[in-house]
This record gives C-alpha cells, sequence and structure tokens, in this order.
C-alpha cells in the first residue's frame, strides 16, 4: 500500500506539472498568434528591438550616420555638465547637461513632473528631489511647459516632442512654414530628422556650449576628429556636429533587455503567465496596439485624448500657464485648428522609473492610465469632443484585465539595466547628471 501511494503522488505530481507547462505553453502560443494579426502577419520579429551595437539595424537619419566613435561622443556629450557655459546666472556655470532631465535611471525622463535644468538644485534619490533655487525668477528657469518626454527608444520617432516640431522629413513634410527663423524651429531647415535637429536646437536652447578652449583643454579634440573625420576643421567642433553625435548616441537607447524582449527572443519564462495575459490583452481585444505598435510600441501619429495639462498639477510648476500654447499639442506647431489638443503617442518601455505619465504628468501610476484608457471619458474639459480621438471610448475592461494589462505593461517593458549607457566618467571629471553643490551631495560626487 505504500509503494502504491508514492506511485500514485508520483503520477499526480507529473500530471499537474504537464498541465502547467501545457498551459503556459498555450498561452505563449496565444501571445504568439496574438501578435502575428497585430502586426499584419509579420509576427514576434516585428517587435523585436535590435542590440545597441546592431547600427545597421537600428533606425537612423541617412545624414547621420551611426558609427562607434559618433556614439561613444555623444554618449559623453549628452552627460557633460561642463557645456553649460552660458547659463542665465553665472553660478549655474557647469552644473547641468542633457542629462539633467534625460537620465538613465528615471528612464530617460527627468525623475519629476516638470523637468528642471538650470535654475534648479538638488537631485534626490531619482531626480525627484531637485526643486527651483529661490535665487531664480521664473521666467529665467530652464523647463518646458510639458512632461519631459522619454530619450529611450527614439530611433523610431522620426519627428521628435509632444507636438512633433522638430523634424524636417516625414510627419513635417510640408510644415516648412512653421519652421521661423529666431526660433528653435529654425533648425529643422538643416534637413535632419527629429532627433539630430531636437539635439543640435536642444544645445542653443538650453544654453549650451561647444566652446573650442573647453574642448581642448577637457580632451575632447580628438573625439570630434574620430567621430567626424571627413568634416573640414572649421564645421567639425561646432553645435551641429555635437547635436549629430548626441543624437547618434540616442538612436542606440534601446529598452532590448526587457522581459518581452527576452520572450520575443525565444525565453518562453521570461514572463509570467500573468503578464503574457495582459500582453495578450493589450495586443488582442483591448486595442491598445491600435496607437501603441512597432518596436517601441509607440506611433507616428497624434490624437487627443483630453489628459490635464501641467498647470493642473498639484505641484508648483514653472512657466507652464493654464493658456500656453503648448496645451495644444500638435496644433501648436502646425497652427491648423484640426490638429489641436492632439499629442503624439509616447513609447512605453521603463514607464515605472518616472512615475509621471500625460504630456502633463496627470496620472502617477500606470494603473491610472488604463483605467483611464478603459473609461474613455476625458478629464480635461477645456479639449472638446469632436477633437477627441475615435478609439478613446469605453473599452468594458474588468478590474482583473486592468491589472492584467498593467502588470504586462510595468514588467514586461521594464528593461533592469539602462545604466549601461551612462559613461562611468566624464571628460571633464564633474558630477552628472546635475552638478550644482545640493545636487553633488544627494548624488556622493562630494
Amino acid at each position: 500500500m505504500k509503494h502504491r501511494f508514492h506511485f500514485l503522488l508520483m503520477a499526480a505530481v507529473l500530471l499537474v506539472g504537464c498541465q502547467s507547462e501545457n498551459t503556459d505553453y498555450e498561452l505563449d502560443l496565444t501571445l504568439e498568434e496574438t501578435l502575428k494579426q497585430a502586426s499584419g502577419g509579420i509576427g514576434k520579429t516585428f517587435y523585436q528591438l535590435p542590440k545597441s551595437h546592431e547600427y545597421d539595424k537600428i533606425p537612423q537619419d541617412p545624414n547621420n550616420p551611426l558609427t562607434s566613435e559618433k556614439v561613444l561622443l555623444g554618449q559623453l556629450l549628452f552627460h557633460e555638465t561642463g557645456l553649460a557655459l552660458a547659463p542665465v546666472k553665472p553660478a549655474a556655470t557647469g552644473t547641468y547637461a542633457c542629462a539633467s532631465c534625460h537620465f538613465a535611471a528615471a528612464g530617460f525622463q527627468a525623475g519629476r513632473f516638470q523637468g528642471l535644468s538650470e535654475g534648479g538644485h538638488g537631485f534626490g534619490l531619482n531626480g525627484e528631489g531637485r526643486t527651483k533655487l529661490d535665487s531664480y525668477a521664473e521666467p529665467d528657469v530652464d523647463c518646458q511647459p510639458v512632461r519631459t518626454p522619454a530619450a529611450m527608444n527614439a530611433a523610431y520617432q522620426e519627428v521628435t516632442l509632444w507636438n512633433g516640431q522638430f523634424g524636417a522629413t516625414g510627419p513635417n513634410a510640408g510644415t516648412e512654414a512653421e519652421w521661423e527663423y529666431g526660433t528653435p524651429k529654425e533648425d529643422n531647415h538643416l534637413g535632419f530628422q527629429g532627433l539630430e535637429t531636437q539635439a543640435i536646437a536642444g544645445l542653443k536652447v538650453h544654453r549650451m556650449e561647444i566652446n573650442w578652449d573647453f574642448l581642448r583643454e577637457k580632451g575632447y579634440l580628438p573625439l570630434f576628429d574620430a567621430a567626424f573625420p571627413g568634416a573640414p576643421a572649421n564645421e567639425r567642433y561646432t553645435r551641429e556636429k555635437a547635436g549629430l553625435a548626441i543624437a547618434a548616441y540616442e538612436r542606440t537607447l534601446l529598452a532590448n533587455r526587457a522581459p518581452f524582449q527576452e520572450w520575443l527572443g525565444g525565453n518562453i519564462s521570461a514572463m509570467s503567465d500573468k503578464e503574457k495575459l495582459g500582453a495578450i490583452l493589450f495586443f488582442g481585444s483591448a486595442g491598445c496596439v491600435t496607437c501603441h505598435n512597432g518596436p517601441s510600441l509607440a506611433d507616428m501619429d497624434f490624437y487627443a485624448l483630453g489628459m490635464d495639462d501641467l498647470s493642473a498639477c498639484p505641484e508648483p510648476t514653472f512657466r507652464a500657464p493654464a493658456d500656453d500654447p503648448a496645451r495644444l499639442g500638435r496644433g501648436s506647431f502646425t497652427r491648423n485648428s484640426a490638429d489641436n489638443y492632439k499629442f503624439k503617442v509616447p513609447q512605453l518601455y521603463n514607464l515605472t522609473d518616472s512615475p509621471f505619465y500625460g504630456h502633463g504628468s496627470s496620472f502617477r501610476s500606470v494603473r491610472e492610465v488604463v483605467a483611464y484608457k478603459n473609461a474613455g471619458v476625458a478629464e480635461n474639459p477645456e479639449v472638446p469632443k469632436g477633437q477627441l480621438a475615435a478609439d478613446f471610448r469605453p473599452l468594458g475592461l474588468t478590474d482583473q484585465e486592468i491589472d492584467q494589462i498593467t502588470f504586462f505593461l510595468e514588467r514586461s517593458l521594464r528593461d533592469p539595466e539602462l545604466l549601461r549607457y551612462q559613461p562611468a566618467a566624464v571628460l571633464s571629471g564633474q558630477c552628472f547628471p546635475v552638478n550644482d553643490p545640493d545636487g553633488r551631495v544627494d548624488l556622493g560626487c562630494e
């Protein structure tokens, strides 16, 4: 009897194990088929992000081909607080960089509801502790009237910013009349795509300079020589070339170690059953994939979803009044009323690294966003109903389904190793992503 009991117990364990494996595999098969339908028959490869060194697979501007030398230079310039050479107040010299509002630990966002560069101090644990200096009047603070978008996976965006104003090609073809000289948009006339144009314009907007003496003293000149060997010497150490290098680096910022990416590569244990159920809903019946598709789960279209603006934040915001043109989204750039309140679809990786969502940071958790889209009711009364996207309507998801989608977004799409994109040091030896006295203390640079 004892031996018979052990036999039956072993048989039961094996049966449960087989059933569990079959159930798991059935979920994988269902997800594979769902992805195939969502991708127009292509399947899993449609969603795979390339490795960061696979330059031939990364979308790039044909006028700015990727090279390892260019990417290295861009990585250093992106984090180099020493480029802050033209601040409003001399005391802020050398205290901020591109990375101040786009750093790795925050998913290449700001780590707070509103990015704060010059005029800010401190850092906290992950950017949340940065606040305005009392010595700065609001007009002098370097910040934007919308939430800082992620620089990650941006290789899949032909135009950039929430309103898509940077970039001379793709969706911006035919918008030349809006590229006003004397504004940052004039750099669209250089003919580059969005990432390149934004980087070139951003250096000037954020009062950073490509200064010959600084580059020579800190050892950057040889890196420019290696990155742009064909450029004449008088055109090699310029804001344009620095911007091209920064954009080249940004194109390699890919969340290709996220569990979903591992699953796409064949590791079916990289995602839990709950995550797979969420993915099946996301790419299937919930319809999220209608707007969030492709390797970065973004889109180059603009939609009105009725989200609140940054001026409605409960926290103090700066240079973001309720009547700021930024509230009009794409319409603020095209000046076409049909584009009003429409914003570019964002990428969806590493969302929890900077827990602020929507162009106005009006949501503070991923689940809130999923629930908002499920309800299909606009929170911003200023947005006319006629402007709202046709797919912004009640979806009828259950609480369990909302949880499953949230689980997929938060866990499956989070690359846990983004610090690999951060340099060990910049050539100036200064602290980054911020270098003000309080920031250095918070970052342990003192």
